[in-house]
């Protein structure tokens, strides 16, 4: 099994994005069925540390899921978080911004969806693609693009400074992956409402998104809110790294139950 370190990039040192395969399964038990099985024991345990997590109130968790298209962002939602209660767990699918959004800086949209104290919010996509869309279209310059960064990764040591913590996890597929995932969108009658026409023309940039997303990885992985690849051609791997990574920032914690009630003692129900 691979360290994480070895998914994780680092300021430091620049990492090319196509030494990170796709097919990998470094957190695999084995084969798809023990994979899932697994993650359906974190999935428990994931509930019984979420509930402990919004009782204790002294952290705010973001989790970011970033990837192309069918890389599986809703796929990593329902299978990691599906058991979790509702009550402090919300998630936000993020879209091509409103007239409205349009009119306010590219961050005031996402700053209104932060986690409160003992909240635990999901981005299914999120302010990365404020550096993956406009590039790529050329609607800003190389120089916005790396203010934006810049800007990006104040916002996010403001963010972690008053007690957020940021889990970024960008899922990676293949270019033959995605393929296949686009085709059986349109095969499958059932999932026609996952595919628009306009995944093909973006598919037809996949070389220029890959070079976007390996130069916001390597400007934006900060000590304070590092980046994990997660191998993703693999439903059940991507799900199984996931909930155990997520696990464990959570059992790092150390979170507790806050203090009895003295005023509650000796009191009967009758």
């Amino acid at each position: 099994m691979s360290k994480i370190s070895d998914w994780q990039l680092t300021l430091a040192k620049a990492r090319a994005l196509k030494d990170f395969d796709p097919a990998a399964k470094p957190f695999s038990g084995g084969d798809k069925k023990t994979d899932t099985a697994a993650t359906e024991v974190l999935a428990i345990e994931l509930d019984g540390l979420q509930n402990l997590f919004y009782a204790d109130k002294r952290f705010k968790l973001l989790v970011i899921l970033q990837g192309t298209d069918t890389s599986g962002k809703d796929g990593t939602v329902r299978g990691v978080f599906n058991r979790m209660s509702p009550l402090g767990v919300h998630t936000v699918g993020w879209k091509a911004p409103t007239e409205d959004e349009r009119a306010h800086d590219y961050l005031w949209r996402i700053h209104q969806k932060m986690p409160g104290n003992g909240e635990i919010m999901i981005f299914n996509r999120s302010h990365y693609e404020d550096v993956l869309v406009p590039p790529v279209n050329g609607w800003i310059t190389a120089k916005q693009t790396e203010q934006r960064y810049a800007q990006i990764n104040d916002f996010e040591h403001m963010l972690t400074d008053n007690g957020t913590i940021i889990l970024k996890f960008m899922l990676h597929i293949s270019f033959e992956e995605q393929g296949e995932r686009l085709q059986e969108r349109i095969d499958d009658e059932t999932k026609h409402w996952k595919f628009a026409q306009g995944d093909i023309d973006v598919r037809k940039q996949w070389k220029l998104y890959q070079k976007a997303y390996e130069a916001l990885l390597n400007a934006t992985s900060t000590p304070w809110a590092p980046w994990t690849v997660v191998p993703a051609n693999s439903k059940s791997h991507r799900n199984l790294m996931i909930a155990t990574l997520l696990r464990d920032a959570l059992l790092k914690l150390k979170l507790r139950f806050p203090p009895g009630d003295p005023a509650l003692k000796g009191i009967k129900i009758e």
